[in-house]
């Protein structure tokens, strides 16, 4: 039996180790070379200065999928804009050992059935889900129109013309009658604040940016047979460190493993995708069947649902609804479900807490890598290898206890007061999150009457369905506040949101408008519903542990009240957007 009460006040007081008056402000951005493309040469190439009917910011999915869906609309001029040397977004940069996804492959890599492929396990590695970008672009003409090692410095409106005038760091100056932003929040790679940092005098690099040249091995998963004489520390327990550890543990002379708050590891279970199997499910309009189920059984209420994915986001929801399945209908009011859901999550995490004591040989290290929180705090990691590798004799935990690393000197990192010296430091410490839009993509976007996004988000985010902003005309923004807010499988929320673009993008055309926008009212009317559903911040629980998802545990400014998503659920949203489009209304724009 659980002992609730005892559980909370440790979350608390795990919460409060992590406590800190900087909030997001500890991290500092990676710039200059240090963020270079090591993975591609970047090619000579004459500046554009001709005319698009679409031009988007960003190759990863976001920019693939509306892509894709904009080509079957008939839209064959799609210029997509990156600073990566090819498409992937986040997968281009993130080919460190062990990459993969979280999510399971048949509802995370996009456009598998219009592409054909079928993916080789349930979790694929990095390699393989870069290649299905490649797929993507290849299979849709994107590559045709594509301008790569690129960064847009400039979006501005042309009222006059009715076209967005764009420049960017290659010379560019080129107009597209409408544009898509798709940056994403994984693309800015920040570095700890720790002290001393810049003046360490071994090797170090961030892992989106890996150095095979140093550490030896590739992305396809060769040995990193360059480590054996070398004493690494990784800095960072989150998903990507997770995924590293195993890989580094196998090959380095001495491995520490710098821990704040250690991340809840479930197992993962990955295994090869039977082709038998697959040929078997794979009939028309196998995988949006797929993405709604998986966001079904997670979102959709508490009915009993098929579930199709059987991962560990899925097993979250199955505990909850076989709880909610034994009380009578009639006594099923908020209070109740509130506590099915708690009951669920602190079984969950017991569980998980026990698996590292199965796992783990030695006991203090075993206590050290339990986490102390509810599961939804912090992302929530699986891992069949990550706990298993501090069995290694080579490889130490350097717990800090919720501080971080102290200090780094010329040769070695501080914790707790005791030097370790080391040859190499690896910063698995993730990508810029909490930063204003415009921070993050580089630009301020220009729209009607010299608005800039930046004052018409001023004091917070304001859009219909996440995708339309009053006063950027043309202007289609590919990301998840506002609609979904789907964070366990993040493309879904591209996917509804390209295709919703490309339609209202041929509907501009069939009405003979030149241009698209969301009315005043019609955004405010959306800001309005998603504000009726309240707070819905992990702040707002006091022993959940600070970390990207909740502000590092800070106050939130008034304007992130609005990071919101609809406020019925993911699944919810997505029954509404397809209604939405199926109208032919397009209730809230305007064309003209």
């Amino acid at each position: 039996m659980i002992d609730k009460e005892t559980t909370k006040a440790r979350y608390r007081a795990e919460r409060d180790k992590r406590l800190r008056a900087d909030g997001t402000a500890q991290y500092h951005r990676l710039a200059g070379e240090v963020v270079a493309d090591p993975y591609a040469p970047v090619e000579p190439r004459e500046p554009k200065t001709d005319h698009v009917t679409f031009a988007f910011v960003g190759g990863g999915f976001a920019g693939l999928l509306t892509g894709a869906r904009l080509v079957e609309a008939g839209v064959k001029d799609v210029r997509i804009v990156d600073k990566a040397g090819d498409f992937g977004g986040a997968w281009y940069w993130n080919r460190y050992p062990g990459a993969q996804c979280d999510t399971a492959s048949m509802v995370y890599m996009p456009l598998l059935e219009e592409t054909g492929h079928r993916p080789t396990e349930k979790y694929a590695h990095a390699p393989e889900i870069r290649a299905q970008c490649q797929r993507i672009g290849q299979h849709y003409g994107l590559y045709d129109h594509a301008l790569f090692h690129t960064e847009v410095t400039d979006l501005t409106w042309d009222d006059a013309q009715s076209v967005w005038r764009i420049e960017t760091d290659r010379g560019d100056a080129f107009t597209a009658q409408f544009i898509g932003l798709g940056t994403g929040p994984l693309h800015v790679p920040k570095l700890p604040g720790i002290p001393g940092i810049e003046s360490f005098k071994g090797h170090s690099f961030h892992t989106s940016r890996w150095d095979y040249d140093y550490t030896g091995g590739d992305p396809l998963g060769a040995p990193l047979s360059k480590l054996a004489d070398k004493r690494v520390a990784i800095i960072g327990t989150g998903a990507t460190g997770i995924q590293c550890v195993p890989h580094l543990a196998k090959t380095c002379g001495q491995l520490f493993v710098c821990q704040r708050t250690p991340s809840s590891v479930d197992v993962r279970g990955n295994a090869p995708i039977d082709p038998d199997w697959f040929a078997s499910i794979a009939t028309p309009g196998w995988q949006q069947r797929w993405l709604e189920n998986f966001t079904d059984n997670q979102t959709g209420g508490f009915a009993t649902t098929e579930d199709l994915v059987q991962d560990g986001w899925t097993d979250m929801w199955r505990r909850v609804r076989a709880r909610i399945e034994n009380i009578p209908a009639e006594e099923r009011d908020l209070a109740v479900i509130v506590e099915a859901l708690e009951d669920s999550d602190f079984e969950k995490m017991d569980e998980i807490r026990a698996r590292v004591d199965a796992v783990v040989d030695d006991a203090a290290t075993a206590q050290r890598l339990k986490a102390w929180y509810r599961q939804l705090c912090k992302r929530p990691c699986f891992h069949d290898a990550y706990l298993q590798a501090f069995n290694n004799s080579n490889v130490s935990l350097l717990d800090t206890d919720g501080k971080g690393v102290e200090r780094i000197t010329e040769t070695a990192i501080v914790v707790a007061g005791v030097e370790y010296p080391v040859d190499c430091v690896i910063y698995a410490s993730g990508f810029e999150m909490g930063s204003p839009y415009t921070e993050r993509a580089g630009f301020d976007l220009v729209g009607r009457e010299s608005l800039a996004l930046s004052a018409a988000w001023s004091d917070g985010m304001r859009s219909l369905h996440g995708v339309y902003v009053h006063g950027f005309p043309n202007a289609f923004f590919v990301q998840a506040t506002q609609g979904a807010a789907l964070i366990s499988n993040v493309p879904h929320n591209y996917t509804e949101a390209g295709r919703s673009i490309a339609l209202v993008v041929a509907e501009t055309f069939k009405r003979g408008a030149s241009r698209v926008e969301v009315t005043q009212d019609g955004q405010d009317k959306w800001v309005e519903v998603l504000l009726a559903g309240g707070p819905r911040n992990l702040l707002s629980l006091p022993d959940c542990t600070p970390g990207y998802y909740n502000n590092e545990g800070q106050p939130l400014s008034p304007a992130a009240r609005y990071a919101v998503g609809y406020p019925q659920g993911p699944a919810a949203y997505f029954r509404y957007l397809e209604g939405w489009r199926k109208s032919g209304a397009f209730e809230g724009l305007a064309f003209e």
